[in-house]
């Protein structure tokens, strides 16, 4: 029996050895990858579809590879490989492209469904283990995913295996997904719930301090007028605009209270010395996702928001994020 600490150092030894079987992939992959991404390309703009199949564990692998390949805005059905001679060959269609998992390359259900498949103009697309398969040598183009052995302690159930699949198929997906010019707009049409759905398809002005609510002063005004200002609007930040209504820079509590501990009397002092310049920003058009991501990069509680001229017209706290359920 296994317990304790020898159950850690198991579980560490299963993903020493899965992460082991994937830098030997990362290390091998080459031109192969390359065709296949360019195939799945002029299938897609072609408005053609990916059909994706496999047996077993590399059948569940292929509905999670369909499933990203879909919500990437790659079109993407799994053809069950037992119904497929019963009907469900009428999914494939002239144009389309075949990405086939079996890990040994020999699995009896899908070589006898393959001349079946071939008979469409479709390219072929093999993820296996044993580039040297009869599905590899009837495939257009072979990706290896062998590994040295699974992670299992009797080198019998499919876990490295089927791991290299799984990040192989993710690889055809997100450089797939370059490849097409796929952006955060076009994600946010395949995501509309929750709260990704929500970050991707809300914008910043949806979301932003505004009006009565965005607190500021002018670059000549006193650290007072600053948290008067503050107060008012409830906020935890002030935006210090210049002469010509372009912003100068950012007061926050965080500020006044950093200063205070040096100055109990700095209230009196102008806020243009105490404050931020040349503030982190986003543009009030951006996605309420490019918000997030600032903030977070830049580990900020308040980014300012700009209008098309520049000028500051809102504020986003990261307690609004939160609030908004979009972080």
């Amino acid at each position: 029996m296994i317990g304790g600490m020898d159950a850690v150092a198991h579980g560490k030894r299963v993903i020493e050895l899965e992460a082991g079987a994937l830098q030997a992939m990362q290390e091998r992959l080459g031109e192969p990858f390359a065709r296949a991404v360019g195939m799945l390309k002029v299938v897609l703009d072609a408005r053609g579809k990916i059909v994706v199949v496999g047996i077993g564990k590399s059948g569940n692998i292929g509905h999670k590879i369909a499933a990203t390949l879909n919500s990437t805005g790659s079109t993407a059905v799994v053809l069950n490989s037992q119904n497929a001679l019963h009907g469900d060959l009428g999914l494939i269609s002239d144009g389309d492209a075949v990405v086939v998992l079996s890990y040994s390359g020999e699995t009896v259900e899908l070589l006898d469904l393959l001349p079946h498949i071939k008979r469409f103009d479709v390219k072929v697309i093999a993820l296996t283990g044993k580039p040297e398969s009869t599905l590899s040598q009837h495939s257009d183009v072979t990706l290896d995913t062998s590994v040295e052995r699974e992670a299992c302690p009797m080198n019998l159930a499919p876990t490295s295996s089927s791991t290299a699949m799984l990040v192989m198929g993710d690889a055809l997906a997100m450089v797939l997904l370059e490849a097409r010019g796929f952006d955060a707009e076009q994600f946010a049409r395949f995501h509309p719930g929750g709260a990704l759905g929500r970050a991707l398809l809300t914008k910043v002005a949806d979301i932003m301090r505004a009006d009565d609510q965005l607190a500021q002063v002018s670059e000549t005004a006193s650290v007072q007028d600053a948290l008067v200002a503050m107060s008012s609007a409830r906020a935890g930040a002030c935006v210090v605009l210049a002469a010509d209504g372009k912003l100068a820079g950012i007061f926050t509590h965080g500020d006044f209270a950093r200063s205070y501990q040096a100055d109990p009397m700095v209230g009196g002092k102008p806020v243009a010395e105490l404050m931020t310049r040349g503030p982190i920003c986003v543009s009030a058009d951006s996605l309420a996702a490019e918000a997030v991501k600032t903030i977070g990069s830049h580990r900020i509680d308040d980014v300012v928001v700009l209008d098309a001229e520049g000028k500051p017209v809102g504020l986003v706290d990261t307690q609004d994020l939160a609030r908004l359920k979009i972080v």
